[in-house]
């Protein structure tokens, strides 16, 4: 479990101010958990993004007790891409929680190999457990798809035990299809008639000026 040192927000401290000394404003609730406003800091908290995303626990210590959290959402700057607000989940364990799975792409397609496109239709899923037991990824195994038109379902995931899928179970996961080739003669042929008409407007132009003489 992943954790993260985090203190109790002074309301004094503008944000402006916060994010210019390298932290972060955030908020921290769940079903059993009133509503705090906390400060992080900005580079751990960078850090921990990058390896929890939002389907693993991070333990917010300082506020009390370890509390058990998600991180629910990031708001980003327009401009520098960086984190400037942050919303955790407080989790209870044995209390089922809906989060979005990250899939991993793994092997492949033979399909593929012999000259197909593949298309990866879903980059993730929604799944429901017990936030203790949150896979931190879920593997796709395009070996599966052999042959052109072969389809990977949602159905189709293998997932840890007490991990219930929440996304339709048709859903498509990835895909292979024939490369199409573009056709010359389509070409050709806009160029026939860009061709036959330049004419019959010199031809007009003909006639006219003959007509004026």
């Amino acid at each position: 479990m992943l954790s993260l040192k985090v203190e109790k927000r002074d309301k004094n401290v503008a944000i402006p101010a916060l994010l210019r000394a390298g932290s972060i404003p955030a908020v921290v609730y769940g079903a059993h958990h009133e509503a705090e406003s906390i400060t992080l800091p900005a580079i751990a908290f960078t850090k921990v993004l990058r390896e929890a995303g939002e389907a693993t626990i991070v333990s917010l210590e300082g506020i009390g007790a370890s509390l058990p959290t998600l991180i629910h959402e990031v708001d980003r700057d327009p401009l520098t891409n960086l984190p400037r607000h942050v919303d955790f989940y407080a989790v209870t364990k044995g209390e089922k929680v809906e989060v979005a799975i990250p899939l991993t792409f793994i092997g492949i397609s033979a399909a593929v190999e012999a000259g197909a496109n593949l298309v990866k239709v879903l980059h993730e899923v929604e799944v429901k457990a017990d936030p203790m037991n949150l896979p931190h990824d879920i593997t796709v195994d395009l070996t599966m798809l052999k042959a052109v038109n072969d389809q990977i379902h949602a159905s189709d995931l293998t997932l840890p035990t007490g991990v219930e899928l929440i996304t339709d179970a048709e859903d498509v996961i990835a895909l292979v299809q024939q490369v199409v080739e573009e056709k010359e003669e389509a070409v050709v042929a806009d160029i026939g008639s860009i061709e036959v008409e330049k004419k019959g407007k010199e031809e007009a132009a003909g006639e006219a000026a003959s007509e004026e003489k």
